[in-house]
Order: structure tokens, then C-alpha cells, then sequence
């Protein structure tokens, strides 16, 4: 039975790049794909690009380019990815330049369709319950969740690098499978399978260990150099998910259970642009050292609508940070609080939202504490969401102010001020999104 070798190259946009080298040159790969953007990271992208039409692309794009490509190339391993973002033609011609510059010559395709903003204005978005159309020239960005059809034409037209935008991120994984093992697209069960493939694999370390160590409850060995994941995929869609010997972290039945379980909502009802997933008969096996096989998925028809994320300037956000120490510092932070907000009260009328904390306290779990505990030191932090950026400026301003007009012993201020971008979202039927797909460094192009 054939098997696809696909390895996951990153994460999430600021993820590590020596694991992708390390998988690369020894991973024997078919098949590495970057996996880059969250939810908000398109409407960031958009931004950048209205200010710069040759930008909008994964900051990382160029560095991670330069380091995996000559192996990629050496070994006949193709790339996948989403660091396309805002601009995944600008993203392709960039990693053409790169590819010339090291002497390589290969295939690049840029994947668009995604960016849905010239026909959302009338659709209800599910937050706010209005039109897109009421945000006017708030609006900054509108990106369909597309499947594999794109990314599975450009690998058949012959594409050695495939950028996509806003690509479902198990899409990446699937595609390559749909590509190499011809799946027809209504064999639901087998897109089920590649979608746990690409769900377990989608968030890189994540898998091998990362973000699951917890000292003393949950060790990973050697988390410092930690090895990204791979999955040995046979052509019925089950796979054996592993990592590279010599590497940090480790494949376990716990750790894939967590990534398994990581933002599913219904695990028999997995909604993907290609394929409704189910997970809910998957089996996990530990069947040798950091060696998990994982079977069972199934699937059925996707529902003809793609999720759609919106962006939207929402205001400005400013903010300062305090630090007080040693004997009644969380009193001494609190007063800080109080002084703030008596101070910006002038400017209630511009600040929708405030939030105090005091980091160390009752930051992330808020809420009375049992006893008289009081930690050695508080962090006082202050944000608000602000109508315009003045108003986000002074509040920054006054937090520094606290220095000598504030309680005593406070130190180590900083402040910060940008725009909010939100994210709302709705459904668009799929057939109403174009997909069209264009490999560079060839005389002809391939469009679908």
C-alpha cells in the first residue's frame, strides 16, 4: 500500500523555523505545509497591504522560504501553505525571487478566491446581527474558509510551492492526499480520514508536545528542541502520526487526544469546507516509541456554505503597564486603578470598554482569594478601547504618569497604542466563491 509522507511546518504565523528545516532534510517528506494564519491574522494582512500594495503576506515568508527551499528542492518535497494571507500573488512572486536568488527552479503557485470583500457588504453577520454593508468604511476585510479544489489543481498543474489565503487549515493537509491518492470528492469517508490527518497535524508542536507540558503532571523530554509532527498516510486516509528521531517532545495517545479535541465543537460534526468530519469513532494506538496510529474518522456531504471572517476597525486600544513590589503592593495597585479611572473620567464619553488588572492577582483568574495570601509583587496593567487614538494616547500617558503622581514604588512602565481590528463572521454558499489558481515560472499559466 502507497504512503504520502506530510509534515507540519509551522503552527501559527510566529512559530519556530528550525523544526521545518530539521523535517526538510531528514524528514523524506512528499509533502511539508506551513499552516500560518489565525483568525484575526488576514484582517492584520489587509491592513498592511491597503498601506502597501506589495505587502500583505506572512511577515515569515521570506526566511522560512530561504531555509527550507534547497532541501525541499534536494528532495524532491513539495510546500503547502497559507502565508499567503492578504496577498498570496505578491506571496508567490516573492518566493519566485527567492527560488532565482538560490539557484532553483521551480514552480509556484499562488491560490486566490478567498478574498470575498467586493460581495459581503449584504450578508448578516452573526455578532453584530447587521449587515456587513452597516460597518462602512469600517470595513477592512472579508475571507472565505476555501477548501482543497484550488490546492489540489495547482499540485496536478505541477506546483512545487503552493500559496494559498484563507484556506481551511486541515484543507492544507488534505489537499495533498486528495492530489496524490486521486479521492474523489464525494468519498466522504476518505476526507474524513484527511481531515483528522490535517486537524492532528495543523497546529505543529502542538502534537508532539508543545502547549501540553506541565511539570511534574505532564513532562516532555528535551521541550527546548522540540520536533515538529509528521503522518505516514496510507491511502484508506489512516495514518501513523510521528516526529523525527533525535528530536525533542513526543507522540503519545495523550497528546494526540488533545490536538483531537483541540476547537471541535461537534467531534461528529466537524464542519470543513469539502467535508462534514466525523471524529466521534476515531481510535488512537500507541503502537511504538512516539509512534501513534490513528484510524476511524468518517465523514459526510460538506453543507455548501463556507465560513466567511469579517474584519473591522473597532476603535483604538490603549494601554499602560505598572509594576509595584514588597509589603501592601496590591494595595498600592489598586489605588493606581482608582487614580486612573478618576482621571480618565473627563473622557468616559470616548472609552466604550476599561480593564484593569493587577498580573500576578487576578488577571486571568479574577475573584476573591481564600485567606490574607498576598503575592510578592503585582503587575498593574490598564486597557480601554478607545473612540479615536488620542484618547488611546493619554491612556498610556497617565499610566506613565503614576511614576510620580501615583502610590509609592511603582517602576518599569510601558504603553502601547493601536488600532482594534474585530472579527465578526457569516456563511457564504460555496458556490459563490471563485477559486482560481496560477502557477508562476512557467511561460503559460495554469488557471482554473
Amino acid at each position: 500500500m502507497s504512503v504520502v509522507r506530510i509534515g507540519a511546518g509551522a503552527g501559527f504565523q510566529g512559530d519556530r523555523i528550525a523544526p521545518a528545516v530539521d523535517l526538510a532534510e531528514r524528514g523524506e517528506l512528499d509533502f511539508l505545509v506551513f499552516e500560518c494564519l489565525a483568525e484575526r491574522t488576514v484582517a492584520l494582512a489587509q491592513q498592511a497591504r491597503l498601506a502597501d500594495p506589495g505587502a500583505g503576506y506572512d511577515p515569515l515568508l521570506a526566511r522560512r522560504m530561504r531555509a527550507v527551499l534547497p532541501a525541499c528542492a534536494r528532495n524532491g518535497t513539495r510546500i503547502v501553505t497559507n502565508m499567503g494571507a492578504a496577498n498570496p500573488c505578491a506571496a508567490a512572486e516573492r518566493t519566485c525571487a527567492i527560488a532565482r536568488e538560490l539557484g532553483l527552479s521551480l514552480r509556484v503557485a499562488a491560490v486566490t478566491g478567498d478574498d470575498v470583500l467586493d460581495r459581503i457588504q449584504g450578508y448578516v453577520l452573526d455578532e453584530t446581527g447587521a449587515r456587513a454593508s452597516a460597518l462602512g468604511e469600517r470595513l477592512v476585510s472579508a475571507n472565505a474558509y476555501i477548501g482543497v479544489p484550488g490546492i489540489v489543481e495547482a499540485l496536478d498543474a505541477g506546483a512545487d510551492v503552493v500559496i494559498c489565503g484563507r484556506a481551511s487549515d486541515p484543507a492544507l493537509f488534505l489537499a495533498p492526499l486528495v492530489h496524490r491518492f486521486g479521492w474523489a470528492m464525494d468519498d466522504w469517508v476518505r476526507l474524513g480520514r484527511g481531515t483528522l490527518v490535517g486537524h492532528l497535524l495543523e497546529c505543529a508542536a502542538q502534537v508532539t508536545g508543545g502547549y501540553f507540558a506541565d511539570p511534574g503532571f505532564k513532562d516532555v523530554p528535551d521541550l527546548a528542541h522540540i520536533g515538529f509532527p509528521l503522518a505516514e498516510v496510507a491511502e484508506d486516509g489512516n495514518a501513523i502520526v510521528t516526529k523525527l528521531p533525535g528530536t525533542g517532545g513526543m507522540v503519545t495517545r495523550a497528546t494526540c487526544t488533545e490536538q483531537l479535541l483541540y476547537e471541535i465543537h461537534d467531534p461528529a460534526r466537524y464542519l470543513q469546507p469539502d467535508v462534514i468530519a466525523d471524529f466521534s469513532g476515531v481510535s488512537l494506538e500507541e503502537i511504538g516509541p512516539d509512534r501513534v496510529a490513528v484510524s476511524g474518522a468518517s465523514g459526510m456531504a460538506a453543507t455548501g456554505q463556507l465560513k466567511v471572517s469579517v474584519g473591522y476597525r473597532d476603535g483604538w486600544r490603549g494601554e499602560g503597564q505598572i509594576s509595584y513590589a514588597g509589603a501592601n503592593c496590591v494595595a498600592r495597585g489598586r489605588l493606581g486603578i482608582a487614580v486612573l479611572r478618576e482621571r480618565l473620567a473627563d473622557c468616559a464619553a470616548l472609552i466604550s470598554e476599561d480593564r484593569a488588572d493587577l498580573i500576578g492577582l487576578d488577571s486571568i483568574l479574577p475573584g476573591p482569594r481564600a485567606g490574607t495570601w498576598e503575592p510578592p509583587e503585582v503587575r498593574l496593567r490598564y486597557a480601554a478601547r478607545c473612540a479615536d487614538e488620542a484618547t488611546a494616547q493619554r491612556v498610556g500617558e497617565e499610566v506613565e504618569s503614576l511614576y510620580l503622581c501615583g502610590p509609592a514604588g511603582g517602576g518599569g512602565v510601558t504603553r502601547s497604542v493601536r488600532e482594534i481590528l474585530a472579527i465578526a463572521s457569516t456563511l457564504m454558499p460555496a458556490a459563490e466563491v471563485a477559486v482560481r489558481a496560477e502557477v508562476l515560472e512557467e511561460a503559460t499559466a495554469y488557471l482554473r
